[in-house]
């Protein structure tokens, strides 16, 4: 009976110790948020100055990061105001004023979106979603990409964002913050599922919406959408929000929201204003959501597919500071290289050479293993290889796709020249792109011409794919030289 006694109390000491572990663990995992509420009007002043409290409270009730809502610098009620008081991004003066927040008070800011004024368009603005860290820094923006269009002229409706404002032109990958893997998005974006589904396949474990949603369409679809996007992607949804009348012809909804990966709302800051609801953002219970009910496993991804044409993955030039503006990797290399058109190759990112050809790594891919080759020789086109040159580069090209295929373990490559300026040749020397191909991985086939026409050209004064580092390209190289070598042999064996 002593004996038995004995074993039951231990077992209980156990239980309470690995609970309190598990407990210790799960707070450890656990990271606080705050998701705010308010109504912004057209003094951007008395705008701040709400903002600033509510960054104040949030910091000292242990938000680590603090989410404020679309339009949170002012909403006026004419078209003519909406343009002319939006500022830059960078030397905006409440830019400036919410990076001063953070560093103060040491904890990240979601601002989204704010007016950013286009110097290039008097007329128009960017809606941005601007992501600051604790010591102030601009981590992070995104550009509104769906506009609200709204008219409905038998109820004299009319709200048109594409009136003031200039759509986005790129997904943002998910940004490291202390909270999770964010991504990023604007009101109107949650009514696209696959956005925050392409967002997720990038590993996203934190949508969030700031947004100032009508009053009408917040009653019928707020909760309902938000709810949706948290659980189809598994992913927490924070979306802080507009609420009350911003003036005679606004009106929105309210109800800033943080629901966890299972849809359950774990804040709901109802219609008042200003305020903020404190939630935590647990990657271990978004681990067992995921893990018992593998949603994103059982995609099929033979059958459909989304891929994501527009992506970006570092800062807008726009956006970033002068002297952190990162230069391509393959310029500013030292050590051996080789001339490819205007700029070189680093060696290290080279993975074969033959007699009068070589294959190299991407600094921007188009899909997954995306390589070139190249003559070593400068030859502009096709024509001006000389006959030897031709089979030696043609052969190269074989041995590459054959390479290509067997690493990524595919029977298909996308093996294209873009012979000239008007093919889209952007480099001015003589390149083949191998490009190994699965079933899938475009939704039209086709779309992989598009895709290689603009993947390393300028538009908007920024790239449309995001660059490489160095380190990982020459990974990947050092990787594919040793398969290289390892396909040789087991030719030479076979034969």
């Amino acid at each position: 009976m002593r004996l038995w006694n004995l074993t039951l109390l231990t077992s209980k000491v156990y239980r309470r110790y690995f609970i309190r572990q598990a407990s210790q663990k799960a707070k450890m995992s656990s990271k606080k948020i705050a998701v705010c509420q308010m109504t912004s009007i057209a003094d951007k002043a008395q705008n701040l100055q709400v903002v600033g409290k509510l960054v104040d409270d949030a910091a000292k009730d242990g938000a680590q990061m603090i989410f404020f809502p679309e339009a949170c610098d002012y909403i006026c009620d004419n078209k003519n105001d909406i343009v002319k008081l939006a500022e830059p991004v960078l030397g905006g003066k409440i830019v400036g004023k919410y990076r001063e927040l953070a560093a103060k008070h040491r904890v990240w800011l979601s601002m989204g979106g704010v007016h950013e004024k286009d110097e290039s368009s008097p007329d128009k603005m960017f809606n941005t979603h601007i992501i600051i860290d604790s010591k102030g820094e601009i981590v992070q923006t995104y550009r509104k990409l769906h506009l609200f269009d709204v008219e409905i002229p038998e109820k004299n409706v009319r709200l048109k964002e594409s009136d003031f404002s200039h759509p986005g032109a790129h997904v943002v990958t998910p940004v490291e913050t202390p909270v999770g893997r964010i991504g990023m998005s604007i009101c109107y974006d949650m009514r696209f599922p696959e956005l925050s589904t392409a967002l997720t396949t990038m590993g996203a474990e934190v949508l969030t919406y700031p947004s100032a949603f009508t009053k009408v369409t917040g009653a019928a679809h707020w909760h309902i959408l938000l709810r949706s996007r948290a659980i189809e992607n598994q992913t927490y949804v924070i979306a802080a929000a507009q609420t009350g009348q911003h003036n005679a012809k606004r009106q929105s909804y309210g109800h800033a929201l943080c629901v966890d990966p299972w849809g359950e709302v774990l804040a709901d800051c109802g219609e008042d204003a200003p305020g903020y609801k404190i939630a935590e953002i647990s990657m271990e219970k978004l681990a067992d959501v995921r893990r018992n009910m593998p949603v994103f496993q059982h995609r099929r991804r033979d059958i459909y597919s989304l891929y994501t044409l527009g992506l970006r993955k570092s800062l807008l030039p726009v956006h970033a500071p002068r002297t952190s503006r990162p230069n391509s990797p393959v310029q500013t290399v030292s050590g051996p290289t080789h001339v490819f058109g205007h700029v070189r190759i680093p060696d290290s990112c080279v993975f074969y050479k033959s007699k009068l050809s070589y294959a190299f790594v991407n600094l921007r891919c188009v899909i997954p293993g995306h390589v070139l080759v190249a003559p070593l020789r400068h030859a502009e086109r096709n024509k001006d290889l000389t006959p030897e040159e031709a089979d030696d580069f043609y052969r190269t090209i074989i041995l590459v796709q054959k390479l290509m295929e067997k690493v990524h373990n595919t029977q298909s490559c996308t093996v294209t020249v873009q012979d000239g300026p008007d093919a889209g040749q952007t480099v001015k020397h003589l390149h083949c792109h191998v490009m190994p191909r699965k079933k899938g991985d475009f939704i039209d086939n086709d779309l992989i011409y598009l895709e290689l026409s603009k993947h390393d050209q300028l538009k908007s004064g920024h790239p449309a794919k995001p660059a490489r580092t160095l380190d990982e390209m020459q990974a990947e190289a050092d990787f594919l030289k040793k398969e290289l070598q390892k396909m040789l042999k087991e030719d030479s064996l076979c034969s």
